[in-house]
Parts: C-alpha cells; structure tokens; sequence
C-alpha cells in the first residue's frame, strides 16, 4: 500500500517504514509486513499521513 500511494518508491523502503513502527493502521503501530487491508481501514504514516482504504482491489 505504502508503494501505491507514493510514499515508498520500492519495496524495501515501504519495508524499513514498517519496520520502524512508523505505520499504524487503525490507530495502532503496525509492524507486520503484508498486512491485509481492508475497506475502511485508516492507515498513518509519520510524516505522511492519513490514508483510507476505499477500495479492496486496489491494495492486492
């Protein structure tokens, strides 16, 4: 998600942002890789912001 929305060019940086605990989902730090999103689902990134999941398709 975080390559999709442009605030990681690669893989391995949307890595080093998970593994950081700078991403929460939901409100809360997210540190698992591949977490399965869904619809709804608000997902924060430090220094980025706020993103909602609207549409399941476009995550996988």
């Amino acid at each position: 998600m975080l390559k999709i929305v442009g605030i990681a060019p690669t893989g391995g940086i949307a890595k080093m942002f998970v593994q950081s605990g700078d991403v929460q989902v939901n409100g809360e730090v997210e540190l698992r890789r591949g977490k399965k999103l869904q619809p709804g689902d608000v997902v924060e990134v430090s220094g980025a912001g706020l993103f909602r999941v609207v549409d399941e398709e476009a995550i996988e």
